[in-house]
C-alpha cells in the first residue's frame, strides 16, 4: 500500500472537484441525474479513503474516516435509492471541504512513496 496510496489521494481530490462541477450545474436535491452523479462520485471517494494507510489517516484525526467508510457501505448496498438528497447535499457542502484540505496537506507532507 505504501506505493500507491498517493494515487488514491489523487482520486479523492478528483472526485471532490467533479462533485463541485456537478453542483455548479444545478441542485442535486431536485435533479436526479445530478443526485446520481454525486452519489457515484461519493462512492468512489469513499472507496479511495479505504486505501489510505491508517498511519497517514491518523495524522488527520478531525476527518471522520470511519464514517466516510460507513457512508460508502450505505451508498453501495442501498439499492432502493432512498438516501435523502438533503443528506447527500449536507455531506457535499459540510464534509468535503475539510476532507479536501486534509488530503492536500497529506500529499504535501508525504510526497514520497513510502510512509
Amino acid at each position: 500500500m505504501s506505493k500507491a496510496w498517493q494515487a488514491y489521494a489523487g482520486h479523492i481530490l478528483d472526485t471532490i472537484e467533479k462533485i463541485g462541477r456537478i453542483q455548479q450545474r444545478g441542485d442535486l436535491t431536485r435533479d436526479e441525474v445530478l443526485y446520481d452523479a454525486s452519489l457515484r462520485n461519493l462512492q468512489t471517494l469513499s472507496e479511495a479513503t479505504q486505501q489510505l494507510p491508517e498511519t497517514v489517516k491518523a495524522q488527520y484525526p478531525t476527518i471522520p474516516w470511519k464514517q466516510i467508510s460507513g457512508f460508502r457501505n450505505i451508498l453501495v448496498h442501498n439499492y432502493l435509492g432512498d438516501i435523502d438528497p438533503r443528506t447527500v447535499l449536507m455531506v457535499v457542502q459540510q464534509h468535503l471541504p475539510p476532507l479536501e484540505i486534509a488530503v492536500r496537506a497529506m500529499l504535501g507532507a508525504n510526497p514520497a512513496d513510502g510512509v
